[in-house]
């Protein structure tokens, strides 16, 4: 992981904090896996992805700075 994709987000993290592939997040966030493949590496997303993905992880919106710094 790059110095710059730590300090974007933490979905990688976070998705290995609760043993969770990118598969199943990517599944529950309805997304594909490529998205949360990019979004780890520091690729710029959506609002709306990032709503799913915070969502996916059991997170409220309202914690979305825990997830993405850059928001």
């Amino acid at each position: 992981m790059s110095e710059q994709n730590k300090l974007r987000n933490n979905v990688q993290r976070l998705r290995e904090d609760q043993l969770l592939s990118k598969a199943e997040l990517a599944r529950r966030a309805g997304v594909s896996v490529l998205t949360i493949d990019r979004v780890e590496k520091g690729a710029n997303c959506r609002l709306d992805t990032k709503r799913k993905i915070i969502l996916a992880l059991g997170l409220k919106v309202a914690d979305r700075a825990k997830v993405f710094r850059s928001t």
